[in-house]
């Protein structure tokens, strides 16, 4: 047995070797004993190849998330968690200790220093925090279809809408922004869109206005608009050099997963196309943490899959590590999680026939080895242990380690409100965003239009009206001055007829 341990030892402390900069999630464990110092790292080289963290509620999905946004602020590199259950906010605020945590690191190896982070709380809803926004137009006609899941005609409409705008400057800014053009097109504007850009049909705009109302039902005129949002904001640093721990608070969306993903899939769109070309730089220039991952992927439509698998596949060349946090791996989709290349998996239940083939399907998602049971230990880990399997700085997978997992250095509980309102006052992005922005743009100008067109129908149907009235009134004068001389005329006629008559005859006689 000894020489077993020793094997074991040699083989992941060899696995887990790396000659540039790591971090450390906690200790190897074999047969339910933690072997001392057989520490388990990750390097930093290779933490935007993306990852997974899984397993049953309750068995410690959120404080290695905890663990790993930690010691990523310790490297100076920033982080963004989205915290659906609301119970990230401690990151603020130093551990007050344990001995349950003390006598966990004595098993591990590692000291145990309480810290806190800095932090930011933000926010999509009007709960407090710093407010992110986007515009419909930094949207842009491709991801808005998608995300509304919209027909190829449909998508032809919205891509000519967006068009219209950029051509007559109207500034296309939220969602009654949009909506107004749509309505615009196939009623006021309809004879202006035909000669522009071809007919758009009324049944078209119909359903894509049904669309937006259902986004609209779940939040997202709050989301669109102004004051937007700099992706950049995200990779701040304090003054002592550690990254920011950037906390988007979800926990009143829940229900509205569609809010959900269109922010996550406008957030890492813009990332993308906001952020450099990194190369291999040796450290990644921004980790997220999607926490209740399977929200983004249980409503999503086909097109918004492959959207996202697109955007995983790439963004990692910009630096960007996205993490995937959910119950269980099969939440994501296979495309997806075979770009995963770390994987942190808590314990599984095996209640029903259904759990059991889940378990044996996650198994086979690990590399083998002759030390465990890969299935028979997901269902025997205890709380904070996990199985482990990250990348190597060549892209190789390191050994497979069941893992005692170290504990938060900062608080495993939420702020209180004071604390919160503590943290906006000193926040300078909530000064930044915070304030309501409502200038001229598309819906506005629009309805200033149809006014003016409006208003110079009235005038040119008054004035056709008067012309109209004049011409009918000369029309009048002149009958009544022809019955008036009539009779004068019949006089003078007669007069000038009598006389020629009489000239006629003296000529005669």
């Amino acid at each position: 047995m000894i020489n077993r341990k020793e094997t074991f030892f040699n083989h992941i402390t060899e696995g887990n070797k790396t000659k540039g900069d790591f971090i450390t999630i906690g200790s190897a464990m074999l047969e339910g004993e933690t072997i001392k110092d057989a520490f388990v790292n990750i390097p930093l080289k290779t933490m935007n190849r993306h990852g997974l963290i899984a397993g049953a509620t309750g068995t410690g999905k959120t404080k290695t998330l905890q663990v790993l946004a930690e010691n990523l602020s310790e490297k100076g590199i920033p982080v963004l968690l989205m915290d659906i259950k609301g119970d990230l906010s401690g990151l603020a605020k130093p551990s007050p200790g344990h001995p349950k945590i003390d006598e966990r690191h004595k098993k591990i190896g590692l000291p145990f220093e309480p810290k806190d982070f800095p932090v930011e709380i933000m926010s999509l809803s009007e709960e407090d925090g710093v407010r992110l926004r986007a515009t419909v137009s930094e949207f842009g006609p491709v991801l808005l279809s998608r995300i509304l899941d919209l027909s190829q005609a449909q998508s032809g409409v919205v891509a000519v809408v967006f068009k219209y705008c950029d051509d007559k400057k109207l500034p296309l800014l939220d969602l009654k922004d949009f909506k107004k053009v749509l309505q615009y097109a196939t009623k006021q504007g309809k004879k202006e869109f035909e000669e522009a850009y071809g007919r758009i049909s009324m049944a078209s705009t119909g359903a894509i206005l049904r669309k937006v109302v259902e986004l609209e039902q779940q939040g997202a005129d709050l989301f669109f608009g102004e004051k937007s949002f700099d992706v950049k904001d995200l990779v701040r640093t304090a003054r002592d050099g550690r990254g920011y721990i950037n906390i988007i608070r979800l926990t009143d969306i829940q229900d509205r997963p569609k809010l959900f993903s269109t922010f996550m899939l406008s957030l890492l769109a813009e990332i993308y196309e906001t952020f450099p070309e990194q190369g291999d730089s040796g450290r990644p220039e921004l980790i997220m943490f999607i926490d209740e991952a399977h929200l983004i992927f249980n409503e999503a439509s086909k097109a918004l899959l492959n959207q996202i698998e697109i955007i995983v596949k790439l963004i990692r060349s910009k630096g960007i590590g996205l993490y995937f946090v959910t119950q269980n791996p099969t939440d994501v989709p296979e495309t997806v999680l075979s770009q995963l290349g770390l994987k942190v998996q808590h314990a599984l239940r095996a209640f029903t026939a259904k759990d059991r083939k889940a378990i044996k399907l996650t198994a086979q998602n690990y590399p083998d080895t002759e030390y465990y049971d890969t299935a028979k230990v997901l269902t025997s880990l205890g709380i904070g242990e996990a199985l482990v399997s990250a990348l190597d700085e060549k892209g190789r997978p390191t050994p497979l380690a069941a893992t005692m997992m170290r504990a938060p250095m900062s608080r495993m509980d939420i702020l209180t409100q004071t604390e919160l309102n503590a943290l906006y006052d000193d926040s300078k992005l909530v000064m930044k965003y915070n304030e309501d922005i409502d200038r001229e743009s598309a819906y506005e100008m629009l309805n200033d239009k149809i006014k003016k067109a409006e208003a110079l129908k009235v005038r040119e149907d008054e004035r056709l009206k008067r012309q109209k009235g004049r011409k009918s009134r000369q029309r009048s004068s002149s009958g009544s001055s022809y019955r008036r001389q009539n009779p004068i005329v019949k006089v003078l006629t007669s007069a000038t007829f009598i006389r020629a008559v009489f000239g006629i005859l003296k000529k005669v006689i």
